[in-house]
């Protein structure tokens, strides 16, 4: 532990670091731009508010919620460090104040919102203080692939380097890949080290239920918190929603039930939050307008009535249960047709061309500048079918493409933005303009080096300043308004738009709807990934994590799916974890993996159990050395096992064609086959059929990172559901060989591949017997099969094993052949097996009899061969000369070499031959 700062930890009231923050924290003492996601409730605040105490200089910190920047400045004062904010919610007179304070260094942390880099004064200020740390706070709005995209975040990259690129730290709660890439990008952050933790909250249980019906859906809602005591938010989609659920629960509940949306009044708004916040009000039914700045640490519940519009949105809400570390439960009641809601509100963020140029054109038409209209109003005049929310998209849109710029008064301000960088403008003015050029020197003065960015200043202020009255000051600019690099906007109340290209017509502004096209795609993708989330039968938080990108990525055990199955958190550490439970993990994982993605649960359970279904020998999936390896369980356990292995997030199920749901292995599952990750398995080893597979599979080897024995992972390939009905180049890697039934006692298995060379080995693998083959009462064994291309070659685990021991004549020659099929050759085969060279014959001449093909080369030499195929003859040893007969007949028996070869021939010749899967 770094003593040098933690010994701060305790004027901050704690003890500890929660998961997570001291890597981050450790980032930021060593000087390294960073960035960190980190789920809500997990901490991020202390990852800046630390080192802000622990050195020298100014912290400053941009966040665009007010409420929480006046909570959090409260909350470190009443610390006894030393933190302010400025922002528009405190006067002119107490902003230059706390400036004259920064500037001096008295604050450790000084909050702002991100307009506040757009004052000269604030900007000078902040040059000249000794900022040792920039915090850019919710950094997902930087974004414009985030879910709550901002335009003045969006600047945030060019007003750092005003500011002298200062070390900085961008936090959020909810980041995907894209996102992260784009934070990194706007911020221009010199290669920061990006942290992921903290998802995975274990005092959280997460469930999703699909009620039948809007009225089922009411009546689970109020049993639910019947059920469930305590503080809780239920969040719907629309005010109508919250209005509907508001009165129902008050009717069925002993508890105060109150609403919140946008449409409330400010002061309505504030009053709710504070009586919710105090615990007068313990219920909140709430559109996602609430939560922003909300840190009440007792919450037990959170709903979600209707489906969210994506996984970032819905961790953000759910995460704010539990806060205090109590166990809390987060419940989604799931119904398909809420994805239309969904739907509309995309398609208002992104709206049509048409609708786009409309609003265009509609603000064109006003002469006075700026316009002040509300949203609303726009809307109505035009008749819209979109929202409000659409209304403010085509204004984002427009002013993305300097077709306009939307203001906020801060205060009634005026605003100018000087778009030069001559030294000084006096040139561009009539000498004799003495009024104009004197205003001219007082407008740059207010921008200092803030060029290309529009400047607020106070007009009495200026004016004064001046030493001229205002409406003289109005006279000289109009008249310098008129430059073209000038763009000066008179003060105005409330929001207002700005046009910076009023004689310009929306087709000639060549917008590029291409990337908005492709943002709604994401958006889509998004909300298909909430309808997944909410459909699967995994666990619920390993889906959150790897949405997430979290490297650790335990399932919880206790969501749904996990109590559905009968998975729990473990107690147990690897070592624990049996051999045999192991290895059938390992030996599922495998087989799902060498059936390419091609099937579904049931026939996955047939083949690792050695059924005789047709299906199985249709799919030539009983050709796979997998085939029978769990024949010793039922096949409901390995159904079961399959489940569970899903569940844990080791295999994956996807119904990329309609009605087909396909398996297929997981990048977390190659890695359990690798012997990596093992934690993962610990939950199935403490499941029911965890102590059945130890029945049956307690001395079994697997592949453990510290053992011996290896057992190679598949390329895991994507799944291919249009192979599902037909056969398909298989190319073996690798395979496992389980031992024989009876379960006898053997010393370990030794590894051997085809290169292994066994002259100079004295000892040799113990005997044992291999799992009987498919009969030929199958319907697949009958079918004729060839090799054109041997396989590639991996290390296996390959018995050896003594024919006269066999009980079966099948299951004699089946592994014989079996191990040429797999690219062994005659010379590693007989002391594999056992066999002298007529026995090693005799085997291939069976598997001919039951129509398995064979090759020449498997045991005859090239210069053999060569003779062999000299002529076509019935019989080419006839062809062979007499010597080289002789030798022949002397090592295999003439009657069986002439059989071999003639079987063999014509099977090769066979118009019906086929390739092995």
């Amino acid at each position: 532990m770094n003593h040098e700062y933690t010994n701060h930890l305790e004027r901050f009231g704690l003890e500890s670091f929660r998961p997570g923050q001291k890597d981050v924290i450790d980032s930021v003492m060593d000087g390294r731009d960073s960035l960190c996601i980190m789920p809500t409730g997990g901490g991020k605040s202390l990852c800046y508010q630390l080192p802000a105490v622990a050195r020298e200089g100014v912290t400053l910190v941009v966040s665009p919620l007010i409420a929480l920047m006046k909570d959090q400045v409260d909350s470190l004062e009443d610390r006894g460090i030393s933190a302010t904010l400025i922002n528009s919610s405190i006067s002119q007179a107490d902003q230059w104040h706390r400036l004259e304070r920064m500037a001096d260094g008295e604050y450790d942390l000084v909050y702002i919102a991100p307009e506040r880099l757009r004052s000269s004064a604030f900007m000078k200020t902040a040059a000249a203080a000794n900022i040792q740390l920039l915090a850019v706070d919710e950094a997902h709005c930087i974004s414009q692939w985030g879910h709550d995209f901002r335009p003045d975040y969006a600047r945030l990259g060019r007003l750092r380097r005003r500011l002298n690129q200062p070390q900085t730290i961008a936090l959020t709660a909810t980041a995907t890949e894209l996102v992260r890439k784009d934070i990194c990008a706007v911020l221009e952050l010199e290669s920061p080290k990006i942290f992921v933790s903290g998802f995975a909250r274990k005092n959280l249980r997460l469930k999703v239920e699909a009620p039948s019906s809007n009225s089922a859906k009411d009546h689970r809602l109020i049993e639910f918190i019947k059920q469930t005591p305590g503080s809780g938010i239920v969040y719907a989609a629309t005010r109508k929603s919250c209005e509907h659920l508001v009165p129902l629960l008050q009717e069925n509940l002993k508890r105060r039930v109150e609403f919140y949306h946008a449409g409330l009044e400010p002061q309505e708004r504030r009053s709710v939050q504070e009586d919710f916040m105090s615990g007068r009000i313990p219920i909140m039914v709430a559109t996602n307008a609430f939560g922003m700045g909300v840190d009440k640490a007792d919450l037990r519940f959170v709903v979600h009535y209707n489906l969210p519009g994506s996984l970032e949105a819905y961790y953000q809400e759910a995460g704010r249960a539990g806060r205090d570390g109590k166990m809390s439960t987060c419940l989604m009641l799931f119904s398909y047709q809420d994805r239309f809601i969904q739907q509309f509100f995309i398609d208002n963020s992104y709206p049509e061309p048409d609708v786009v140029g409309e609003v265009y054109e509609f603000l064109r038409s006003f002469e006075k500048d700026p316009i002040e209209l509300t949203l609303q109003e726009v809307k109505d005049h035009l008749d819209l079918t979109i929202g409000n929310e659409g209304v403010a998209n085509c204004e984002n849109l427009l002013e993305k493409n300097g077709a306009i710029e939307r203001l906020d008064s801060s205060q009634n301000l005026a605003s100018v933005k000087i778009d030069s960088d001559l030294p000084t403008l006096l040139d561009l003015l009539p000498r004799d303009a003495r009024s104009q050029r004197h205003v001219m020197r007082g407008l740059e003065k207010v921008v200092g080096d803030l060029r290309h960015e529009r400047v607020f200043f106070q007009p009495n202020k200026f004016a004064d300043d001046l030493e001229m009255k205002w409406e003289s000051v109005v006279r000289a600019l109009r008249q310098i308004n008129k430059l073209s690099v000038v763009d000066y906007v008179p003060p105005f109340r409330g929001r207002a738009v700005h046009l910076l290209q009023p004689d310009t017509a929306f087709d000639d502004l060549q917008i590029d709807f291409s990337e908005l096209d492709e943002r709604k795609s994401a958006e889509y993708k998004k909300l298909d990934r909430v309808v997944s989330f909410a459909q699967s039968g995994r666990c619920r938080q390993l889906e959150i994590l790897e949405y997430f990108g979290d490297a650790e990525r335990p399932i919880c055990g206790q969501c749904d799916n996990c109590q559905k199955h009968g998975l729990a958190s473990s107690g147990i550490s690897e070592e624990e974890i049996s051999d045999g439970c192991l290895y059938v993990v390992q030996v599922a994982i495998s087989g799902a993996a060498r059936a390419k993605g091609r099937v579904g649960k049931t026939l996955l359970a047939q083949m690792l159990t050695g059924s005789t279904a047709k299906k199985v020998s249709q799919l030539k999936l009983h050709r796979l050395s997998t085939f029978g390896l769990l024949q010793r369980l039922k096949q409901t356990d390995v159904s079961e096992l399959i489940e569970l292995l899903v569940a844990s997030g080791l295999l994956e199920q996807k119904q990329n064609t309609k009605f087909r749901p396909v398996v297929s292995v997981t990048h977390l599952g190659a890695s359990v086959m690798k012997g990596e990750k093992l934690s993962t398995v610990l939950p199935i080893a403490q499941s029911e059929i965890g102590s059945r597979i130890e029945k049956f599979y307690a001395k079994k080897k697997p592949n453990r990172a510290e053992s011996e024995v290896e057992i190679e992972a598949d390329e895991v390939d994507p799944p291919n559901p249009e192979l599902a009905d037909e056969a398909a180049e298989d190319h073996e890697k690798s395979q496992l060989i389980v031992e024989s039934d009876q379960g006898k006692t053997h010393q370990p298995d030794v590894a051997i591949t085809p290169e292994t060379d066994f002259s100079e080995q004295s000892v040799l693998p113990v005997t044992k017997t291999l799992p009987i083959p498919p009969s030929d009462s199958d319907g697949g064994a009958s079918e004729a099969i060839r090799l054109e291309h041997p396989p590639v070659q991996q290390a296996s685990l390959i018995p050896h094993w003594d024919a006269t021991e066999a009980t079966d004549t099948a299951e004699v020659w089946y592994w014989t052949w079996k191990l040429f099929v797999d690219g062994y050759s005659a010379e590693q085969i007989k002391p594999i097996r056992s066999l002298s060279q007529k026995q090693l014959l005799e085997h291939l001449l069976l598997a001919l009899k039951h129509e398995r093909p064979c090759e020449l080369n498997w045991i005859f030499d090239e210069s053999t061969l060569t003779e062999i195929n000299a002529d076509d003859a019935d019989y080419p040893i006839s062809k062979v000369d007499t010597s080289q007969r002789v030798r022949l007949a002397e090592k295999y028996g003439e009657l069986e070499l002439n059989y071999f070869l003639t079987v063999q021939r014509k099977q090769t010749n066979s118009s019906e031959m086929s390739e092995i899967p």
